[in-house]
């Protein structure tokens, strides 16, 4: 009955968020480096937060640094959505954020070099989730594969509070809703990118360090692998990598293929879903043949990836 009640609750905050976003016109208009062609309501993810946000209040206020991060990204990447902000800014909220979930993490009280690797990676992923929301379902569908490996995993080795992923993927269907859709009524948007992202790496955070294995990042690898050769390419071709774009593989599916771009979201989902279950199998095996296993599904990807994207710039783009 909870699960309900929440599910209610998020689709009138979410409905309430789009009279405010109309209002106030909080909106995404269509430029040569979109994937879209009308205007829409921008920001529709906050309803992460929201879900967030009812979790804490539920659960007597568990995991309040992770929380206070996560407020702090939301507040600054809303922000971001309706003003320009200055990096600096932006990069001292984010910078603070990513040290409270460290903090809620224990990685402090660890050896220096975790609390490196950890901001390294978290930086550098939620960035990468914020780029790759840029098609119709993109997040839902991904943030949704990645949930529910995480609940799968979960339910047999209680490594996070379980409500947590369960409203946050109540979270993620009420967006699905209004995203998933032709013709989105909303996009995330900074504050719905940066928002998920953050609470699925706390929720994979937690999972890496019960079990001491790295083997579970590979939840992340279609993004991985379209985020790190997106950004190979760009740099050979001495691109600004900050600068907004339309260059990863999805986008060429979707804008210059003419590909469904709810069946990209779709496949990209569906893609990792089964990878993560590989990956869910393998975790037990010995630590050899999980570093086989991690190298052949990287290195088959890639150059998976890379022959198909190849082929796609020199029939659609004749570069």
């Amino acid at each position: 009955m909870i699960y309900i009640t929440v599910l209610v609750v998020l689709v009138i905050l979410e409905l309430w968020y789009f009279k405010i976003a109309d209002r106030f016109n909080i909106i995404d208009k269509p430029n040569e480096r979109s994937s879209h062609s009308s205007i829409t309501l921008r920001g529709g993810g906050i309803v992460f937060y929201f879900a967030a946000l009812i979790f804490f209040i539920y659960s007597d206020f568990q995991y309040p640094r992770f929380f206070i991060g996560l407020s702090l990204m939301t507040v600054i990447s809303f922000l971001d959505d309706i003003f320009t902000l200055s990096n600096k800014i932006r990069l001292l909220v984010h910078f603070s954020a990513v040290l409270l979930m460290a903090y809620e993490l224990d990685l402090f009280d660890m050896p220096w070099y975790y609390l490196l690797v950890g901001f390294i990676l978290v930086v550098g992923v939620i960035n990468a989730y914020n780029f790759m929301d840029g098609i119709n379902g993109i997040t839902a569908c991904y943030s949704m594969a990645l949930g529910v490996l995480l609940m799968i995993v979960n339910q047999k080795l209680n490594f996070i509070a379980q409500d947590l992923l369960i409203f946050m993927l109540l979270g993620v269907l009420v967006f699905s809703f209004f995203n998933f859709r032709t013709k989105a009524k909303c996009f995330a948007g900074d504050v719905g990118s940066v928002a998920i992202a953050y609470i699925l790496l706390f929720a994979l955070g937690l999972l890496i360090l019960k079990t001491g294995d790295l083997i579970y990042l590979l939840f992340l690898v279609v993004y991985g692998v379209d985020t790190v050769w997106t950004i190979v390419r760009r740099l050979y071709r001495k691109e600004n990598i900050f600068e907004a774009h339309r260059s990863h593989l999805y986008q060429f599916l979707a804008n210059e293929a003419k590909i469904n771009k709810l069946l990209v979201s779709f496949t990209y989902g569906i893609l990792q879903f089964a990878i993560g279950l590989l990956v869910i199998e393998f975790s037990v095996k010995p630590l050899y043949t999980k570093l086989l296993f991690s190298g052949i599904m990287v290195g088959s990807l890639s150059i998976i990836y890379l022959i198909y994207k190849s082929y796609i710039i020199k029939k659609y783009l004749k570069i």
